[in-house]
């Protein structure tokens, strides 16, 4: 596959004042914007970010919708767009909606997807009516893996030490400090759910398979439900017969997404209907610890039906 790499990507972050000898008055002196396109990639800009003068993270309202395919920029984001030196993006195809506003762009890009090993969508369209819209080839959720919530960590400490240059090691500091946390924790969720006998996963959000496949996890269905597309007769059938084989007591919803199908097979199977969380929302406050306290949420939650050792509270 070919995929623009970190370092072209960066390289714009040579024509950034900070880069080069920055005169008196200059934007270096001023501090640095950091726009962040998800609330993930926000997390984990304001972990890198941490303490170094003069950085200010800001982050669009991607999180009022449950579907980034269907998100529109306000003017609020577009004058964020226009006033940030660097705009920290999950990439991987989630923010096509941003094309034409980075076209007209000064600020210098970080994909935070590069060095990810990306999974491909298995339905690159979703039908929508008579019309519908591409999901791309890649699976953008990404960052619910944690090995790769590391990745993500890296590639923005490397991306804000090439803008601000004199702050280079506390972005260090901090993004060796937050991704070295990240492969252990992965352990203890994978522990912790080693005692959970006969779990599996039905999700009505298609966000969970990297989630899934990091922790070793069964995924036996996924279906992706928006206004106006809800599943057909023929999944909820499917996913009716998988409840029963694999005598399952839960199935999954997400956070924002609907419930309605599954509340329906919940009626005709018995199963329980519970909550996963993608964390494409929260407090403006949050950081790693967030990101961390939400994958825990989700590993909890799933113990809490199929049995295991929950994990502690962060």
């Amino acid at each position: 596959m070919k995929r623009p790499i970190l370092s072209m990507l960066l390289s714009v972050l040579l024509l950034l004042p900070g880069c080069t000898q920055a005169p008196s008055g200059s934007s270096q002196e001023e501090g640095l914007t950091v726009l962040a396109t998800t609330y993930p990639v926000y997390l984990f800009a304001r972990t890198v970010a941490q303490g170094v003068e003069g950085v200010t993270v800001e982050r669009l309202n991607t999180g009022s919708v449950s579907c980034l395919h269907d998100y529109t920029l306000s003017v609020d984001d577009m004058k964020k767009i226009e006033g940030a030196d660097v705009i920290a993006m999950n990439g991987a195809g989630l923010e096509d909606f941003m094309d034409d506003a980075l076209a007209d762009a000064s600020a210098a890009v970080i994909d935070c997807s590069q060095g990810v090993a990306l999974l491909e969508n298995a339905d690159h369209i979703h039908e929508e009516g008579d019309g519908g819209h591409d999901h791309g080839h890649w699976d953008p959720h990404y960052w619910m893996d944690p090995g790769n919530a590391a990745v993500m960590v890296r590639n923005l400490q490397e991306g804000f030490a090439l803008a601000d240059p004199d702050h280079g090691d506390a972005y260090a500091r901090n993004g060796e400090e937050a991704a070295g946390q990240l492969p252990s924790f992965a352990g203890d969720c994978t522990q912790a759910l080693e005692g959970a006998e006969g779990a599996a996963l039905i999700t009505f959000h298609d966000g969970f398979r990297y989630f899934a496949q990091a922790l070793g996890l069964p995924l036996l269905a996924s279906i992706e439900e928006e206004e106006g597309s809800e599943a057909s007769a023929m999944e909820i059938n499917e996913i009716t017969q998988l409840v029963k084989e694999h005598q399952l007591p839960v199935i999954f919803t997400e956070v924002n997404g609907s419930d309605a199908t599954a509340n329906a097979i919940s009626r005709e199977t018995g199963c329980q209907v519970a909550q996963l969380t993608m964390l494409m929302d929260g407090p403006e406050e949050g950081d790693l610890s967030t990101y961390l306290e939400g994958v825990r949420s989700n590993v909890n939650t799933i113990v809490s039906f199929f049995g295991g050792e929950e994990l502690d509270q962060l």
